[in-house]
């Protein structure tokens, strides 16, 4: 018996969204954290070494959080002024940071020691890394200048002074211990190289146009380099001729903040239009975009791609996770399923072999098949041909309801089909099943299109009872997610208007009847 879909409607020419590899990848990403803080987050920096806390600077302190716990486990708060930038050395046994005194310090990790104090900025310290190849440390300030620290006697080495505006990032190169790239509030990214005694005579000069620089990066090959400024990503070259290759804009406001991923294939900024969007390294294409409740001001991955933490301007710190090990079996059982069609003796098997080798490769395989009663190519395959099914009858036939629900909320399916879905998913006694176990990024949309249709006199009844079965199953976790806090005041403000609304109808319907009442008694008095 065929399976019959629901009732075909004609669709609006609306944009469809694409589901790619790196999308799947960063939907893995649940189980969101969100945690609140005073003060604004300015950096976020994964150790190196496992198990990969992570610190954030907020405020005057620096507080470490375990990975799988989400709980804080050192507190750093040597700090008169507030903090910024503290970063894990890459052991993971030291942690620097600057602050809005002028002032480097260096700490031990275990007992929370100040090791180093380093003071000649004679303004906030925004930037400070240590190097990768040197016990050295770079730190960059709103005096205009960088300077480079030898970390075992506290010296400044050299201090480069070529900017003339704040200096908010400032990094090593990936594989020259000598060269330094900085980028700054005049609008330019310069190379500096720490061997030329007179550092201002040899400063490599790119400029990002006429937007300040918040962020830079550099490939761990060192050729390209990446910076942001404005709504701008621009990369460029720089192992020769320094040039910019490519401009990118597609955030609407100013972007903050760079990471790489956990494999250096994907590169993640943040902005304060609340998003932060996924770069394909080898197309450059946007493949993935996360909308937060604020603007964004920090962002990190952990090494081992298992945590993204974003830190935000009213001073939440949003961490997403996966189970790496789920994700990894989830993957084999996909490749072993993608693997079952080519089993040697499958119809699939000798159509594979046959576009390979040619009509001879079954000819030659015609003994293997064993006694026939007629040649092998007098087979005939019925070609029938089946109805196509929309891509929610697909996943409601195989009974996986919340991915029919999902693919039912698509921008190209009209809001009648999505409630046939809901009242037959109603009918199967799956609405549940399609509501449960879901995050906030996966009820979103879901909550968005209710709002949408809530006062609809058409969807009204079946948007209230979708609604209901949703407070009622995540009624334990309101108050830990902002975005879906917000969708639901809005529906609550959404259902209020239109009872006050319905009610203001009811009076003058009330005063209709009076009026109407009153001249047909006038009539009646009239005719007696």
């Amino acid at each position: 018996m065929d399976f019959l879909p629901l009732p075909k409607l004609p669709t609006a020419p609306r944009q469809v969204s694409s589901i790619n590899p790196h999308s799947r990848h960063f939907h893995s990403f649940k189980h969101p954290l969100f945690i609140k803080h005073p003060s604004s987050i300015t950096h976020i920096h994964f150790n190196p070494s496992k198990p990969h806390r992570y610190a954030i600077t907020s405020s005057t302190r620096v507080l470490i959080y375990a990975p799988k716990t989400g709980k804080v486990v050192k507190t750093i708060s040597r700090f008169k002024d507030t903090a910024r930038s503290g970063e894990f050395r890459k052991d993971g046994k030291l942690l620097v940071a600057g602050d809005d005194e002028g002032q480097i310090q260096v700490f031990d990790i275990n007992s929370r020691a100040v090791l180093r104090t380093m003071k000649e900025h004679n303004q906030p310290v925004r930037v400070t890394h240590f190097s990768p190849h040197l016990p050295q440390i770079i730190s960059a300030s709103d005096d205009t200048t960088v300077r480079l620290w030898d970390l075992s006697t506290q010296t400044c080495l050299n201090t480069f002074d070529s900017h003339t505006d704040y200096v908010r990032s400032a990094i090593f190169h990936p594989t020259n211990p000598s060269l330094l790239l900085s980028g700054s509030y005049d609008s330019t990214i310069r190379i500096h190289d720490a061997r030329i005694p007179n550092p201002e005579s040899n400063v490599i000069t790119m400029r990002h146009g006429g937007s300040p620089v918040e962020d830079i990066l550099a490939f761990p090959s060192g050729g390209i380099g990446i910076s942001v400024g404005g709504p701008i990503l621009r990369l460029w070259d720089l192992s020769m001729s320094n040039k910019c290759l490519r401009a990118l804009s597609n955030h609407q406001k100013t972007i903050t903040c760079l990471s790489f991923d956990g494999e250096k294939k994907r590169v993640l900024t943040g902005s304060l239009d609340t998003m932060v969007k996924v770069y394909d390294v080898e197309d450059w294409k946007v493949v993935h975009t996360m909308r937060y409740p604020a603007p964004v001001l920090s962002l990190a991955v952990s090494p081992d791609d298992t945590h993204i933490a974003a830190g935000l301007t009213d001073g939440t710190l949003s961490v997403r996770r996966r189970d790496q090990k789920a994700m990894e079996l989830a993957n084999q059982a996909s490749n072993q399923n993608t693997n079952l069609s080519l089993v040697g003796g499958t119809y699939e098997y000798f159509a594979d072999m046959e576009q390979i080798f040619g009509q001879g490769y079954i000819k030659a395989k015609k003994s293997d098949l064993g006694p026939a009663k007629g040649s092998i190519d007098e087979f005939k395959v019925e070609t029938r041909r089946k109805r196509k099914l929309k891509e929610f009858d697909r996943f409601l036939k195989n009974f996986k309801y919340s991915a029919a629900l999902d693919a039912s909320l698509k921008k190209n399916v009209k809001p009648t089909t999505t409630f046939a879905l809901m009242q037959e998913l109603i009918y199967r006694d799956g609405l549940r099943i399609a509501l449960g176990g879901r995050d906030d990024v996966t009820l979103e949309p879901i909550l968005s299109f209710l709002v949408r249709h809530i006062v609809d006199p058409r969807f009204g009844e079946m948007a209230s009872e979708v609604a209901g079965v949703i407070i009622d199953l995540y009624t334990p976790v309101l108050g830990q997610s902002p975005i879906l806090d917000e969708l639901l005041s809005k529906l609550q403000s959404r259902i209020e208007r239109e009872l006050s609304f319905q009610k203001e109808l009811m009076k003058l319907k009330g005063g209709l009847d009076m009026t109407l009442s009153q001249a047909a008694m006038s009539k009646l008095v009239d005719v007696v």
